[in-house]
């Protein structure tokens, strides 16, 4: 998307140096690293508030459990360099209208559920780390986007503008990352394979439209 900041922080170099010697990076970096680590720590129980029940019950002793120890790493690394990092606050399902009714109202089913929580979570995710990373992404795309996106997968809008349609693509892009971490950790996991499924579906799909 051409964000301005976007290449003040080296990806590659901080990760090797995270595995290296954490303790030596940057505040910078050290920001970047627990502020990504206390997002994906809070990202996933609003996330479920969107799903089934069913869904939520299942996982949500394992989601806490992964919260926990998120907060503890980002916290060590936060410390080591005196960085000052914040979680994000996700919407659930409460806090959201759409075109006046509850946002569940007009969604029915597992995939729609999914795929509207994504639309709009991951794009708050990417907006508190981007942030964080010294990334300015500029704030009607955001508002466009999160109104554009909740109508949208809550059917009661046909079309996403083409920008807002081109950073979803990019946002539903991280099926790319769930397979990563199926693949590091050796889980071969069926959750985590729907998850891929899902999102690598709905990536093309936006980027063929």
């Amino acid at each position: 998307m051409d964000f301005t900041g976007a290449d003040a922080l080296d990806g590659d170099r901080i990760a090797t140096a995270l595995g290296d010697a954490p303790e030596e990076l940057s505040p910078a970096a050290a920001r970047s690293v627990a502020t990504t680590l206390l997002a994906d720590a809070a990202f996933s129980e609003p996330y479920c508030e969107w799903m089934p029940v069913w869904y939520e019950i299942g996982l949500l002793a394992p989601v806490r459990y992964a919260d926990w120890r998120l907060r503890r790493v980002a916290g060590a690394v936060a410390d080591a360099s005196d960085a000052t990092v914040t979680a994000p606050r996700f919407s659930r399902p409460r806090d959201v209208r759409i075109d006046g009714d509850p946002a569940l109202a007009g969604v029915s089913g597992f995939c729609e559920r999914f795929l509207l929580a994504d639309a709009l979570l991951h794009l708050e995710w990417f907006v508190h780390v981007a942030t964080a990373d010294g990334i300015a992404v500029p704030d009607d795309l955001v508002a466009r986007t999160r109104r554009e996106s909740l109508a949208y997968y809550a059917g009661t809008r046909d079309r996403l503008s083409p920008d807002v349609r081109r950073f979803q693509a990019l946002l539903f892009s991280d099926d790319a990352w769930v397979r990563r971490v199926d693949t590091a950790y050796d889980l071969d996991s069926r959750l985590f394979g729907l998850w891929e499924r899902l999102l690598a579906t709905e990536r093309r799909r936006l980027e063929s439209t």
